[in-house]
Protein backbone atom coordinates (compact mmCIF):
# COMPACT_ATOMS: atom_id res chain seq x y z
CA UNK A 1 0.00 0.00 0.00
CA UNK A 2 2.79 2.22 0.74
CA UNK A 3 4.61 1.22 -2.21
CA UNK A 4 1.01 2.40 -4.28
CA UNK A 5 0.77 5.27 -2.52
CA UNK A 6 4.61 6.58 -2.78
CA UNK A 7 4.29 6.06 -6.38
CA UNK A 8 1.14 8.03 -6.75
CA UNK A 9 3.10 10.56 -5.12
CA UNK A 10 5.62 10.74 -7.47
CA UNK A 11 3.84 10.44 -10.79
CA UNK A 12 1.44 13.74 -9.35
CA UNK A 13 4.56 15.65 -8.98
CA UNK A 14 5.83 14.55 -12.33
CA UNK A 15 2.98 15.17 -13.81
CA UNK A 16 2.76 18.74 -11.76
CA UNK A 17 6.58 19.63 -13.06
CA UNK A 18 5.82 18.42 -16.50
CA UNK A 19 2.31 20.88 -16.64
CA UNK A 20 4.62 23.33 -15.17
CA UNK A 21 7.15 23.16 -17.75
CA UNK A 22 4.58 22.91 -20.31
CA UNK A 23 3.30 26.17 -19.31
CA UNK A 24 6.15 27.66 -19.33
CA UNK A 25 7.30 26.43 -22.79
CA UNK A 26 4.18 27.45 -24.07
CA UNK A 27 4.41 31.30 -21.87
CA UNK A 28 7.78 31.43 -23.81
CA UNK A 29 6.65 29.90 -27.18
CA UNK A 30 3.93 32.87 -26.91
CA UNK A 31 5.95 35.04 -26.00
CA UNK A 32 8.64 34.92 -28.77
CA UNK A 33 6.01 34.06 -31.27
CA UNK A 34 4.08 37.38 -30.01
CA UNK A 35 7.91 39.31 -30.50
CA UNK A 36 8.38 37.71 -33.52
CA UNK A 37 4.87 38.80 -34.71
CA UNK A 38 5.87 42.64 -33.23
CA UNK A 39 9.25 42.40 -34.83
CA UNK A 40 7.34 41.77 -38.19
CA UNK A 41 4.66 43.91 -37.67
CA UNK A 42 7.57 46.56 -36.90
CA UNK A 43 9.34 45.65 -40.29
CA UNK A 44 6.17 46.01 -42.02
CA UNK A 45 4.12 48.74 -40.39
CA UNK A 46 6.47 51.49 -42.33
CA UNK A 47 7.76 52.60 -38.71
CA UNK A 48 11.66 52.03 -40.51
CA UNK A 49 13.12 54.98 -41.76
CA UNK A 50 13.92 55.32 -45.65
CA UNK A 51 16.48 58.72 -46.48
CA UNK A 52 18.11 59.85 -49.21
CA UNK A 53 21.87 58.43 -49.38
CA UNK A 54 22.88 62.31 -50.68
CA UNK A 55 20.46 64.26 -48.80
CA UNK A 56 19.82 62.32 -45.55
CA UNK A 57 17.13 64.90 -43.88
CA UNK A 58 14.75 63.90 -46.42
CA UNK A 59 13.18 61.33 -45.26
CA UNK A 60 9.91 58.82 -46.71
CA UNK A 61 8.83 55.46 -46.74
CA UNK A 62 9.67 52.54 -48.61
CA UNK A 63 9.31 53.30 -52.44
CA UNK A 64 10.02 57.13 -52.17
CA UNK A 65 12.10 58.55 -54.25
CA UNK A 66 13.64 62.23 -53.12
CA UNK A 67 12.53 65.23 -54.20
CA UNK A 68 15.61 67.20 -54.47
CA UNK A 69 17.94 64.24 -56.74
CA UNK A 70 15.91 61.19 -57.40
CA UNK A 71 17.02 58.65 -56.38
CA UNK A 72 15.07 56.18 -54.51
CA UNK A 73 15.25 56.28 -50.69
CA UNK A 74 17.21 53.80 -48.63
CA UNK A 75 16.20 51.81 -45.50
CA UNK A 76 18.65 53.68 -42.81
CA UNK A 77 17.04 54.30 -39.54
CA UNK A 78 20.00 56.38 -38.19
CA UNK A 79 19.03 59.29 -41.35
CA UNK A 80 19.97 62.39 -40.00
CA UNK A 81 20.91 61.53 -36.80
CA UNK A 82 25.00 60.82 -37.85
CA UNK A 83 27.09 58.67 -35.79
CA UNK A 84 28.01 61.88 -33.03
CA UNK A 85 31.35 63.35 -35.49
CA UNK A 86 31.28 66.68 -37.36
CA UNK A 87 33.69 66.39 -40.43
CA UNK A 88 35.59 69.08 -42.46
CA UNK A 89 37.52 68.69 -45.72
CA UNK A 90 41.21 69.73 -45.36
CA UNK A 91 42.27 71.34 -48.37
CA UNK A 92 45.97 72.38 -49.48
CA UNK A 93 47.45 73.27 -52.86
CA UNK A 94 51.06 72.91 -53.82
CA UNK A 95 52.12 75.70 -54.63
CA UNK A 96 49.97 77.16 -51.96
CA UNK A 97 49.27 80.07 -54.66
CA UNK A 98 47.78 78.68 -57.78
CA UNK A 99 48.75 80.51 -60.97
CA UNK A 100 46.72 79.98 -63.87
CA UNK A 101 48.35 77.71 -66.39
CA UNK A 102 50.76 76.24 -64.08
CA UNK A 103 51.95 72.82 -62.76
CA UNK A 104 49.97 72.24 -58.91
CA UNK A 105 48.58 69.71 -57.06
CA UNK A 106 45.13 69.65 -54.82
CA UNK A 107 44.83 67.66 -51.39
CA UNK A 108 41.64 66.74 -50.07
CA UNK A 109 41.19 64.96 -46.57
CA UNK A 110 38.48 64.38 -45.08
CA UNK A 111 39.03 64.65 -41.00
CA UNK A 112 37.03 64.72 -37.67
CA UNK A 113 36.67 67.90 -35.68
CA UNK A 114 38.95 66.57 -31.86
CA UNK A 115 40.39 63.42 -34.03
CA UNK A 116 42.05 65.18 -36.41
CA UNK A 117 44.75 61.91 -36.37
CA UNK A 118 42.38 59.29 -37.64
CA UNK A 119 41.69 58.34 -40.94
CA UNK A 120 38.37 58.30 -42.41
CA UNK A 121 37.72 55.92 -44.74
CA UNK A 122 34.94 56.85 -47.44
CA UNK A 123 32.21 54.82 -48.65
CA UNK A 124 32.02 54.94 -52.70
CA UNK A 125 29.14 56.74 -54.27
CA UNK A 126 28.38 56.53 -57.61
CA UNK A 127 32.24 54.33 -57.98
CA UNK A 128 33.90 57.45 -56.78
CA UNK A 129 34.87 58.23 -52.94
CA UNK A 130 34.79 61.99 -53.98
CA UNK A 131 32.66 63.92 -56.31
CA UNK A 132 35.19 67.51 -56.38
CA UNK A 133 33.02 69.65 -58.73
CA UNK A 134 34.59 72.66 -59.19
CA UNK A 135 32.77 75.81 -60.98
CA UNK A 136 33.76 79.30 -61.41
CA UNK A 137 32.32 82.10 -59.39
CA UNK A 138 30.08 83.27 -62.61
CA UNK A 139 29.26 79.83 -62.90
CA UNK A 140 30.62 80.17 -66.43
CA UNK A 141 32.87 77.10 -65.89
CA UNK A 142 32.69 73.45 -65.10
CA UNK A 143 34.07 70.49 -64.43
CA UNK A 144 33.13 67.17 -62.67
CA UNK A 145 36.43 65.37 -61.29
CA UNK A 146 37.83 62.44 -58.64
CA UNK A 147 40.47 62.70 -56.78
CA UNK A 148 42.64 59.72 -56.19
CA UNK A 149 43.43 58.12 -52.66
CA UNK A 150 46.97 58.00 -51.45
CA UNK A 151 48.30 55.62 -48.77
CA UNK A 152 48.69 58.99 -46.57
CA UNK A 153 45.11 59.63 -46.43
CA UNK A 154 44.87 62.54 -49.07
CA UNK A 155 43.04 62.45 -52.10
CA UNK A 156 44.94 64.43 -54.77
CA UNK A 157 43.78 66.14 -58.05
CA UNK A 158 46.51 66.76 -60.22
CA UNK A 159 46.67 69.99 -61.90
CA UNK A 160 48.48 70.26 -65.35
CA UNK A 161 50.49 73.17 -67.05
CA UNK A 162 48.98 74.88 -70.24
CA UNK A 163 51.46 73.08 -72.28
CA UNK A 164 50.88 69.56 -71.28
CA UNK A 165 47.76 67.14 -71.65
CA UNK A 166 45.59 65.40 -69.56
CA UNK A 167 46.38 61.58 -69.41
CA UNK A 168 42.87 60.54 -69.61
CA UNK A 169 41.06 63.51 -71.20
CA UNK A 170 38.71 65.45 -68.62
CA UNK A 171 36.50 64.11 -65.98
CA UNK A 172 39.18 61.88 -64.19
CA UNK A 173 41.91 62.86 -61.43
CA UNK A 174 43.40 65.56 -63.37
CA UNK A 175 42.43 69.09 -64.18
CA UNK A 176 44.05 72.91 -65.31
CA UNK A 177 43.45 76.12 -64.45
CA UNK A 178 43.49 78.04 -67.67
CA UNK A 179 42.66 80.72 -66.60
CA UNK A 180 42.65 82.77 -63.31
CA UNK A 181 39.90 83.94 -60.62
CA UNK A 182 37.92 82.66 -57.86
CA UNK A 183 36.67 78.89 -58.36
CA UNK A 184 34.62 77.05 -55.89
CA UNK A 185 35.10 73.11 -55.43
CA UNK A 186 31.83 71.47 -53.90
CA UNK A 187 33.33 68.35 -52.37
CA UNK A 188 30.83 65.53 -52.67
CA UNK A 189 31.46 62.99 -50.32
CA UNK A 190 30.59 59.80 -47.52
CA UNK A 191 32.51 58.92 -44.48
CA UNK A 192 31.92 55.48 -43.54
CA UNK A 193 28.90 54.79 -41.15
CA UNK A 194 28.14 58.83 -41.36
CA UNK A 195 25.54 60.64 -43.22
CA UNK A 196 26.09 62.45 -46.74
CA UNK A 197 28.96 65.49 -46.60
CA UNK A 198 29.01 68.10 -49.09
CA UNK A 199 31.28 71.36 -48.89
CA UNK A 200 31.93 74.01 -50.35
CA UNK A 201 35.62 75.00 -50.66
CA UNK A 202 37.09 78.65 -52.42
CA UNK A 203 39.98 78.27 -54.70
CA UNK A 204 41.70 81.57 -55.60
CA UNK A 205 44.43 81.04 -58.78
CA UNK A 206 46.32 84.05 -59.90
CA UNK A 207 46.49 85.28 -63.35
CA UNK A 208 44.96 86.88 -66.26
CA UNK A 209 41.05 85.61 -65.52
CA UNK A 210 38.13 86.11 -68.38
CA UNK A 211 35.72 88.49 -68.12
CA UNK A 212 32.76 87.64 -66.23
CA UNK A 213 29.74 85.87 -68.36
CA UNK A 214 26.13 88.02 -66.87
CA UNK A 215 23.36 85.04 -67.81
CA UNK A 216 19.80 87.06 -67.14
CA UNK A 217 17.68 84.64 -69.15
CA UNK A 218 17.23 80.80 -69.53
CA UNK A 219 18.75 78.68 -72.27
CA UNK A 220 17.14 75.29 -72.10
CA UNK A 221 19.03 74.02 -75.24
CA UNK A 222 22.49 73.10 -75.63
CA UNK A 223 24.42 71.70 -78.58
CA UNK A 224 27.58 69.28 -77.43
CA UNK A 225 29.22 66.86 -79.58
CA UNK A 226 26.64 66.77 -82.18
CA UNK A 227 24.45 66.12 -80.01
CA UNK A 228 21.40 68.49 -79.12
CA UNK A 229 19.68 68.73 -75.51
CA UNK A 230 16.92 69.46 -74.33
CA UNK A 231 15.15 70.16 -70.94
CA UNK A 232 11.73 70.46 -71.02
CA UNK A 233 9.59 70.99 -67.50
CA UNK A 234 6.28 69.89 -66.70
CA UNK A 235 4.07 72.47 -66.77
CA UNK A 236 5.84 74.58 -69.17
CA UNK A 237 8.11 76.77 -66.28
CA UNK A 238 10.43 76.27 -63.37
CA UNK A 239 9.28 77.18 -60.24
CA UNK A 240 9.75 76.62 -56.41
CA UNK A 241 7.56 75.04 -53.72
CA UNK A 242 7.21 72.08 -56.02
CA UNK A 243 8.28 69.29 -57.32
CA UNK A 244 9.85 69.79 -60.70
CA UNK A 245 9.70 66.61 -63.55
CA UNK A 246 12.08 67.89 -66.31
CA UNK A 247 12.39 65.76 -69.27
CA UNK A 248 15.39 65.38 -71.06
CA UNK A 249 15.49 65.57 -74.78
CA UNK A 250 19.04 64.26 -76.38
CA UNK A 251 18.31 64.47 -80.27
CA UNK A 252 21.31 63.45 -83.35
CA UNK A 253 20.80 64.01 -86.64
CA UNK A 254 17.31 64.87 -86.49
CA UNK A 255 16.50 62.16 -84.56
CA UNK A 256 15.44 61.56 -81.04
CA UNK A 257 18.26 59.38 -78.89
CA UNK A 258 16.85 56.78 -76.69
CA UNK A 259 18.40 57.55 -73.40
CA UNK A 260 18.10 53.50 -72.49
CA UNK A 261 21.19 53.60 -75.43
CA UNK A 262 23.50 55.30 -73.39
CA UNK A 263 26.70 53.68 -71.23
CA UNK A 264 26.41 53.68 -67.61
CA UNK A 265 28.42 56.98 -67.06
CA UNK A 266 29.27 56.67 -62.81
CA UNK A 267 26.62 54.03 -61.93
CA UNK A 268 23.73 56.34 -64.03
CA UNK A 269 22.44 56.67 -67.47
CA UNK A 270 23.24 60.54 -66.71
CA UNK A 271 24.36 63.36 -63.69
CA UNK A 272 23.14 66.28 -63.81
CA UNK A 273 24.66 68.81 -61.45
CA UNK A 274 22.90 72.30 -60.84
CA UNK A 275 24.00 75.60 -58.99
CA UNK A 276 22.13 78.83 -57.99
CA UNK A 277 23.71 81.78 -59.27
CA UNK A 278 22.61 83.92 -55.74
CA UNK A 279 23.59 81.55 -53.10
CA UNK A 280 26.23 78.85 -54.39
CA UNK A 281 23.27 76.37 -53.40
CA UNK A 282 23.80 72.82 -54.88
CA UNK A 283 21.96 70.34 -56.61
CA UNK A 284 23.21 66.89 -58.13
CA UNK A 285 20.39 64.75 -60.04
CA UNK A 286 20.45 61.03 -60.98
CA UNK A 287 17.72 61.05 -63.72
CA UNK A 288 15.78 58.11 -64.18
CA UNK A 289 14.63 56.90 -67.73
CA UNK A 290 10.99 57.14 -69.00
CA UNK A 291 9.93 56.54 -72.21
CA UNK A 292 13.62 56.56 -73.56
CA UNK A 293 14.21 59.61 -72.35
CA UNK A 294 16.07 61.00 -69.19
CA UNK A 295 13.41 62.16 -66.17
CA UNK A 296 15.03 64.58 -63.76
CA UNK A 297 13.17 65.52 -60.14
CA UNK A 298 14.13 67.64 -57.67
CA UNK A 299 13.13 71.10 -56.18
CA UNK A 300 14.08 74.18 -56.13
CA UNK A 301 14.38 76.44 -52.66
CA UNK A 302 14.91 79.73 -54.32
CA UNK A 303 14.01 81.67 -56.99
CA UNK A 304 16.81 83.48 -59.47
CA UNK A 305 19.17 82.25 -62.04
CA UNK A 306 20.55 78.19 -62.02
CA UNK A 307 23.21 76.69 -64.34
CA UNK A 308 22.97 73.45 -64.95
CA UNK A 309 25.69 70.99 -66.67
CA UNK A 310 23.88 67.26 -67.79
CA UNK A 311 26.17 64.46 -68.56
CA UNK A 312 26.08 60.98 -70.36
CA UNK A 313 28.34 58.74 -72.32
CA UNK A 314 28.58 57.44 -75.37
CA UNK A 315 31.14 55.13 -76.88
CA UNK A 316 33.72 55.78 -74.11
CA UNK A 317 33.12 59.45 -74.01
CA UNK A 318 31.35 62.13 -71.49
CA UNK A 319 29.20 64.62 -73.40
CA UNK A 320 28.35 67.92 -71.03
CA UNK A 321 25.81 69.78 -71.87
CA UNK A 322 25.03 73.29 -70.04
CA UNK A 323 21.94 75.02 -69.46
CA UNK A 324 20.62 78.30 -67.77
CA UNK A 325 17.77 78.07 -65.93
CA UNK A 326 15.33 80.82 -64.81
CA UNK A 327 13.51 79.52 -61.59
CA UNK A 328 10.23 81.43 -60.62
CA UNK A 329 9.02 81.44 -57.52
CA UNK A 330 6.14 79.51 -57.28
CA UNK A 331 2.88 78.94 -55.48
CA UNK A 332 1.85 76.49 -52.77
CA UNK A 333 -0.99 74.59 -54.03
CA UNK A 334 -3.52 73.11 -51.38
CA UNK A 335 -0.91 73.58 -49.00
CA UNK A 336 1.25 71.22 -50.74
CA UNK A 337 5.02 72.24 -49.62
CA UNK A 338 3.41 72.45 -46.14
CA UNK A 339 2.38 68.88 -45.65
CA UNK A 340 5.29 67.41 -47.94
CA UNK A 341 7.50 68.90 -44.83
CA UNK A 342 5.34 67.31 -42.64
CA UNK A 343 5.84 64.62 -44.56
CA UNK A 344 9.46 64.16 -43.47
CA UNK A 345 9.58 65.12 -40.03
CA UNK A 346 8.45 61.66 -38.53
Amino acid sequence: MKSILKAAVIATVVSTAVFIASCGNDAKNEEHADHEGHADSTAHSGEHIYACPMHPEVIGKEGDKCPKCGMPLEHNDNAGKGNGNVYVMQYVSVPAQLEAGKDAMLSFTPKIKGKENDQVPLDIHHEKKIHLIIVSKDLSYFEHIHPEFNSNGNYDIKVVSSEKKLANGRGHNETTFESGGDYIAFADYNPAGADHQLEKIEIKVDGKAKSPVTYKESNLKSTVDGYTVSLEAEGGKFATNQQMHIAGIIMQGGKEVPADKFENYLGAKAHMVVVGLNKMDYLHVHPEVENGRLDLHTTFDSPGIYRGWLQFQTNGKVHTAQFTIMVEEGKVVDGEKQNHSDEHKH
